[in-house]
């Protein structure tokens, strides 16, 4: 990820890609599982449905997380792209003004399916919002960690999901 200088009011975005030696039915099996999405995060400790059990437009669910220099929280998301064997997508928070929306894309792509995590911050505030508060001077830097940190995290969620689709 190259340095950009985007502010938290820019939305900015990260994204992560990786081809998987699977057919899309089993990638979205997994891509579409928030269990297995938690499994190899070192931040999103673990998540639970609050309506349901599973997948759907709609559908809510609680994350609970952990980050060293933030601590401990857990915030509501709603899934707010589905569509079956081709995206699962979700807002943190409000889905109209989320701290975050997250995205799991799949195509098939020759003998296997071609696999992408999007995430945007904002743009309604997060725990980011509070260090940037306590130190405005800084804010593209610290916009800048966080996003290298989500690329660091996002590269060990699809790797996790490409070695269990792999199987």
């Amino acid at each position: 990820m190259e340095w950009t200088g985007a502010v938290y009011a820019d939305g900015p975005t990260v994204e992560v890609t990786t081809w998987i030696a699977a057919p899309p039915t089993r990638v979205w099996e997994l891509a579409s599982d928030i269990h297995a999405i938690a499994e190899s995060s070192q931040e999103l400790q673990r998540v639970e449905w609050t309506d349901g059990d599973g997948p759907r437009l709609g559908a809510r669910f609680t994350g609970h997380n952990r980050h060293p220099a933030l601590g401990e929280w857990s915030s509501v998301s709603e899934v707010v792209e589905y569509e079956p064997l081709s995206v699962f997508g979700w807002a943190v928070g409000d889905p109209d003004s989320p701290a975050a929306r997250w995205r799991l894309s799949l195509r098939p792509e020759g003998t296997g399916t071609r696999l992408t995590q999007w995430m945007q911050l904002g743009p309604a505030p997060s725990g980011l919002s509070l260090a940037i508060a306590a130190m405005p001077d800084k804010e593209q830097k610290i916009v800048f960690v966080r996003l290298r940190e989500f690329e660091t995290g996002m590269a060990a969620t699809l790797d996790h999901l490409k070695r269990r689709a792999e199987l």
